[in-house]
């Protein structure tokens, strides 16, 4: 019997990375996760054991701080095709070059002089911006650069205007119809351009714009429909992007049962839940 390497790749995954970009006593702070891979003409590591054509992982780390301090750090997406294009210029064993960056948001703490005094952003001191994080992937050969941008662990939710009913009922089905309920989701999107010199950061701000106003305002009978009208929406007003995939786990919240201690539950009292949840995913692009 006879066996032959299909396909293979390597890299670094989990760089850490954090960038003080000073302009004066105003300091910004640019926090990433990065993680780097390479496809190509590495077969004989693995059947030889020949490490001629392998750049250590450890270089590979260390490339991307080296960057980081060269690169003016404007958006993940410049960054990633910034350490992208050099990884392809200085070796020529590489094929493909796939970088994923995560960015942790950080926000300027207010303060005031006292009570009275109108809060005002510090210039050096940061509070997390929660969960959310902003994301983006670059894939680099000899013929294309594909950038998809997006975010996850956007979490919101809605007290009402959200509904489910009219859905199929067989043996097994025990959920109840309801006009009114709690609808909170995780929202994970990434997106496509149409072309490969737009304002990365512009369209971020403007499709996380689009989603949150979506998402509050629209009168939802199913998540499904929320997905969709958000993708439409985003494709609607953001000519740079072609197409946009989201992904809504539904974060349900069960109604708690106060009938049993003679109290009526005016969906006012619920109880989280985490697992198992709906997940609902979907890609509109432009026709």
């Amino acid at each position: 019997m006879s066996s032959e390497l299909k396909s293979n790749n390597y890299g670094k995954s989990g760089v850490r990375v954090l960038k003080v970009k000073r302009k004066g006593k105003i300091h910004e702070v640019i926090e990433m996760t990065v993680g780097v891979q390479f496809r190509g003409d590495f077969d004989d590591v693995h059947t030889k054991g020949d490490n001629s054509k392998v750049l250590p992982t450890d270089t590979i780390k260390n490339t991307v701080y080296v960057i980081a301090k060269k690169d003016p750090l404007n958006s993940p997406e410049e960054f990633c095709i910034h350490l992208g294009n050099y990884f392809n210029e200085n070796n020529e064993q590489v094929f493909e070059v796939v970088i994923n960056a995560e960015l942790k948001k950080w926000k300027r703490i207010r303060v005031s002089e006292d009570a009275k005094a109108e809060s005002v952003p510090h210039d050096h001191s940061f509070v997390s911006g929660g969960s959310e994080v902003r994301t983006c992937r670059v894939t680099l050969n000899s013929d294309i650069i594909e950038i998809r941008s997006g975010l996850k662990d956007l979490v919101v939710l809605k007290t009402t205007d959200s509904g489910f009913e009219g859905y199929i009922k067989d043996n097994f089905t025990t959920l109840p119809e309801t006009d009114d309920r709690i609808f909170s989701t995780s929202i994970k999107a990434d997106w496509k351009f149409t072309d490969l010199n737009p304002d990365f950061n512009k369209n971020f701000d403007t499709v996380r714009d689009i989603l949150l106003n979506t998402f509050a305002g629209h009168l939802s009978p199913s998540v499904q429909s929320t997905l969709y009208e958000c993708g439409r929406n985003v494709i609607e007003k953001c000519p740079d992007i072609q197409e946009i995939t989201l992904s809504m786990p539904n974060k349900h919240y069960l109604k708690f049962n106060l009938e049993q201690f003679g109290l009526e539950n005016k969906n006012e009292i619920f109880i989280p839940t985490d697992e198992p949840f709906g997940l609902i995913e979907g890609t509109v692009k432009r026709s």
